[in-house]
């Protein structure tokens, strides 16, 4: 995720010279997206620390049940399904539903994230 926001940064800026002929409220703009970059990544740093600190391996090595869930089954489809696919039949997952609960996953983890950062999430 980070290095995706980082690799959006340039063709965004690119973008802004196309569109916005303002030199300066270009740069301004420019700065602006990449110090939101900067804050969303430290956001992120911050909560795989607080993960990472946990004792439990299924809190601490991602989000815990579906997490673990989609990982596996996407394991089972692109990698040891072809393997075993080779000597025996083996039945395929639809990794369509794989994909759309992990991204789902991915967002929320985001947008809780960003309740975070801004100091607006209940904790109980």
């Amino acid at each position: 995720m980070l290095a995706a926001i980082s690799a959006l940064i340039g063709p965004v800026s690119a973008i802004l010279d196309k569109v916005i002929p303002d030199k300066d409220l270009r740069e301004k703009l420019s700065h602006e997206i990449a110090t939101m970059a900067d804050r969303q990544m430290s956001a992120q740093i911050e909560v795989n620390k607080v993960e990472a600190a946990h004792k439990s391996l299924f809190v601490a090595g991602w989000r815990p049940a579906i997490g673990w869930i989609c990982g596996l089954a996407l394991l089972y489809s692109t990698i040891i399904s072809p393997i075993l696919g080779i000597w025996f039949t083996v039945p395929e997952v639809d990794t369509s539903l794989l994909t759309t609960v992990l991204m789902g996953m991915l967002g929320l983890g985001a947008m809780r994230t960003f309740e975070k950062t801004k100091g607006v999430s209940r904790e109980k």
